[in-house]
Parts: C-alpha cells; structure tokens; sequence
C-alpha cells in the first residue's frame, strides 16, 4: 500500500479551496469504516484516505508550510495506513459523563490489548496495540488507542473472498458479544488487503 509522500500533499492554500468537499467526502468515507463495540467503544478503521485528510488537517491547523513540519506529520501519521496485510484502528472509548468516563478507564486498563478479529473460521486476532507510545499508566489506560490487527494470508484470502469478519473485546470490565461486520464495512475493510 502506498505511503502518504511530501509532493502527495496539497498546499495549505490549495488544501483551503477544497476543504469543505474534501471534510465531507471523508465523514462519509469514514461511516463505512466505523464500528462500534458496545456502548462505549468505536473503532475508526484508518486508510490512506483518512490518514491523509488527517494530515491535512494538522497542517492546516497548526498552520505549517515548513518541510521539517510537514515531515514530522507524514513521520506520525504514515503508521496508521494499513500495509495490505492488515487492518489499523484509531480505538475510542466514549463515556459522556466525565466521573463515569475516569471510573471506567481505571477498570479497563489492557482493553486496547483485547479487541480481536475473526476472519471465518480462523483464528481471532488480537490488537496490537500502541505501538507509538505507551496511553496507559498505573491509574487508567487512555480514552484513544491505535490498533493493528496483524493477518495471516488465510485470513487475508477468506476476508478477499467474501466470508464474514467478526469483532469482540475479551476484558471482564467489558465483554462484547462478537458481532459481524455489516457489509459496507466489510466490504470497506477488505479494500485494505492486497
């Protein structure tokens, strides 16, 4: 899968012409990629697609045109595009209210560690989480975590051919049922694999 290049990238002021199309082709990009795991956990699936607007964004915000600034964004945002043997994820765990939220990121420290995926029949596969730098400390884990999902060729071939994705987080202060994937999304995620 293609990396996000320097020369990809618009200017800030040709970013600016298309920002508004471009911030509604990728909230509609992104309704495809999105699952949400119980109540209170979604998962973002990220592309090339999603991880460039990102940087747009960043860049935009942050307002740098400089090269060493515009290479610090694609040096953080490039490991979250999927490589064509896996899946990445941007986890957020939502709690409206925030006494609820700081009582529930102390009960599920190492939920970024049990989220899985199952491809048929295979085996589940479990994230891999964080690989940036540690969001969990001896108090909570973080409310955001970025995931990969690292696949085997059987399971890259099955999800390829059509069979069912399944997701579920194994934690005992947060089991989900495993659910199947709609189809758009599936469909979505199996674009990811090459």
């Amino acid at each position: 899968m293609p990396h996000i290049t320097r020369d990809s990238l618009m200017s800030l002021e040709g970013y600016a012409k298309v920002r508004p199309e471009m911030r509604a082709e990728v909230m509609a990009h992104k309704k495809n990629r999105m699952v949400e795991l119980g109540d209170h956990v979604t998962l973002i699936f990220e592309d090339e697609k999603t991880m460039r607007y990102q940087i747009q964004e960043m860049l935009r915000a942050e307002r740098t045109f400089e090269e060493a600034g515009i290479q610090d964004e694609l040096d953080a945002y490039n490991p979250l595009v999927p490589d064509g043997s896996n899946w990445k994820a941007t986890m957020m765990i939502q709690y409206s209210d925030p006494d609820a939220r700081k009582v529930a990121l102390a009960k599920l420290k190492g939920i970024e560690e049990r989220v899985w995926v199952q491809v048929a029949d295979q085996a589940k596969v479990y994230a891999i989480a964080d690989e940036d730098m540690t969001r969990e400390n001896e108090e909570k884990t973080s409310a955001v975590h970025f995931l990969r999902f690292e696949l085997d060729a059987t399971s890259v071939a099955a999800a390829k051919a059509g069979s069912p994705i399944r997701m579920g987080i194994d934690h005992e202060a947060y089991a989900v049922a495993p659910a199947a994937l709609a189809e758009n999304t599936r469909a979505a995620l199996v674009l990811d694999l090459s």
